[in-house]
């Protein structure tokens, strides 16, 4: 540790009340040079309305030459699935850029970007879990997990696959279905038969 970063230590021991943040600014001559944040907590008078969150983030960046077709990536701020993947090189000093096509994974909207192949993309958190539907109350479902965990906060989708529930929910059918999450969106996407 050099002498520098010993009296950080030492000041940051005797004045507990300070916040300081180290930012990684460049390397010059093999040393890493950080810029300085200090602000006293006193400066600090945020407005927390007590929220908080898991800490999970709802997107993670992955290089853009790394993705592949079949996988997920944020278009236009949405988050889709990667239906065409197309690479170019440019010219003699340029980067290669690749073309990404997809499908928004909710509202199957149609979506295009290119991006240098060296760059970060944003790509989603995409999860599935299967609930099984116990009943369908003014359009919402009520649905119960493998735990014995409800909710009831997922309307019917307005689609053929809405009908198609709502079809095997008045014939008194046992089934699951598949709640697709991404970016703080749910639906559900698919049905699946209970197999006794």
């Amino acid at each position: 540790m050099c002498r520098r970063s010993q009296l950080i230590c030492l000041w940051l021991r005797r004045n507990r009340s300070t916040r300081v943040s180290l930012w990684p600014f460049s390397v010059v001559a093999n040393h890493a040079v950080f810029l300085l944040s200090v602000s006293r907590m006193a400066d600090l008078d945020g407005d927390f309305d007590g929220a908080a969150e898991s800490g999970a983030s709802e997107t993670f960046p992955q290089q853009c030459s790394s993705l592949r077709k079949n996988g997920h990536v944020m278009l236009k701020g949405h988050p889709c699935k990667i239906v065409e993947m197309t690479t170019s090189k440019t010219g003699k000093h340029g980067h290669a850029k690749v073309h990404l096509t997809g499908i928004d994974i909710f509202t199957g909207n149609k979506y295009e970007d290119i991006c240098p192949s060296t760059h970060n993309m944003d790509v989603p958190n995409v999860s599935r879990k299967d609930y099984q539907l116990n009943h369908i109350d003014d359009g919402f479902m009520c649905l119960m997990d493998d735990g014995g965990d409800q909710r009831e906060d997922l309307k019917v989708p307005n689609n053929d696959l809405g009908k198609e529930i709502n079809k095997k929910f008045e014939n008194g059918e046992t089934f699951n279905v598949t709640v697709q999450k991404a970016v703080g969106n749910e639906a559900v996407i698919a049905i699946k038969n209970v197999t006794s």
